[in-house]
């Protein structure tokens, strides 16, 4: 089987890859300097003669499909294969994997991180003292920036999936109480309580939203919750802009209806007009989706995507010897 590889791939996974499965074709899209649009990946694809893909952003979209109906599989190294047109890949009978909790500890990390930075005003204060505002008085700087503690905050979770246990794993020992909403988790996590997404935003000190891009969560957090928040609450969205109603956020941020917001994504990227009028607020921490960027998240990939494939074709013997055997019968015949 011939494997193009678009995606960041570590040697020692291509290596592992190609013992068990057949010849490697490493086009990673960063010596591109972008994700390969739609016809750069054809004609890679095409180029290559390539059986199967590994991709992380590419534009893998139907017409892309159409005319490679009879690639093995298409593996995604994203918490979602948001990249690809599922529906086409499901027409034609292609094989889609996908990488959740990838960047599960990245994102954790960073959520906090970003929270205690907003607490303790450090990036105010970083920017006070690089401007030079630091006059006679040892405590000025003490008194203008005191700011609070992240023990004992409630945390509240939209959607708990991989990333949002492991933000309430490191959270657990400062202490803080996690609460979440996530009407499709069925094992409860230990000492979490599960309350109603309108609980959430009514009674958690910090709101973090951790929900997947499609049309049941486009929009679902709007003004309607973010007005029932609290005070001195604080909104954090490390997961996908579309979610989120911009428009009543901005509102609320303005408003200062509430402490304020730490984000990482937006409606547009790089952001437009409107989503810089959110950046710049004085009570908003914002970060350039950045969130899920870590080396490591590179590797994680890697481990999780090798376990699958290798998992698949040892269930599935005969199709990893593809190459020039007919691949459109053998894959239909599995």
């Amino acid at each position: 089987m011939r494997i193009l590889i678009t995606a960041p791939y570590n040697e020692n996974g291509r290596k592992v890859l190609s013992e068990k499965l057949g010849e490697i074709i490493y086009k990673p899209w960063k010596a591109n300097g972008r994700a390969y649009n739609e016809a750069e990946l054809m004609a890679l694809l095409k180029e290559t003669d390539a059986e199967a893909l590994i991709t992380e952003h590419d534009q893998v979209s139907s017409k892309v499909i159409e005319a490679f109906p009879d690639l093995a599989f298409i593996a995604v190294c994203r918490g979602t294969p948001s990249n690809v047109d599922i529906r086409a890949a499901a027409e034609k009978g292609i094989k889609i994997f996908h990488t959740p909790a990838r960047n599960a500890q990245a994102v954790a990390e960073m959520f906090i991180a970003n929270v205690v930075s907003f607490l303790r005003k450090t990036v105010p204060a970083m920017k006070w003292l690089e401007s030079a505002q630091w006059k006679e008085g040892a405590q000025s700087s003490y008194l203008e920036f005191k700011g609070n503690e992240l023990a004992g905050k409630t945390v509240g979770m939209v959607g708990f999936g991989a990333i949002g246990q492991a933000i309430a794993r490191l959270l657990k020992p400062w202490p803080c109480e996690i609460r979440y909403y996530d009407p499709f988790l069925r094992t409860a996590m230990p000492g979490c309580k599960q309350i109603s997404l309108e609980e959430v935003f009514k009674t958690c000190d910090i709101v973090s939203i951790h929900l997947p891009a499609n049309e049941q969560t486009a929009g679902i957090i709007d003004k309607s919750l973010l007005s029932g928040m609290k005070k001195d609450a604080i909104f954090v969205n490390t997961a996908r802009s579309m979610v989120v109603n911009q428009d009543d956020l901005l509102e609320i941020l303005e408003n200062k209806s509430i402490r304020g917001a730490i984000i990482d994504v937006f409606d547009h990227e790089p952001p437009d007009a409107r989503d810089y009028k959110l950046i710049r607020l004085d009570n908003v921490l914002a970060t350039p989706h950045i969130a899920g960027a870590t080396f490591e998240v590179e590797d994680h990939h890697v481990d999780i995507l090798n376990r699958q494939l290798l998992e698949w074709f040892d269930k599935n013997p005969a199709l990893a010897g593809l190459s020039g055997n007919g691949l459109k019968n053998d894959k239909h015949s599995k």
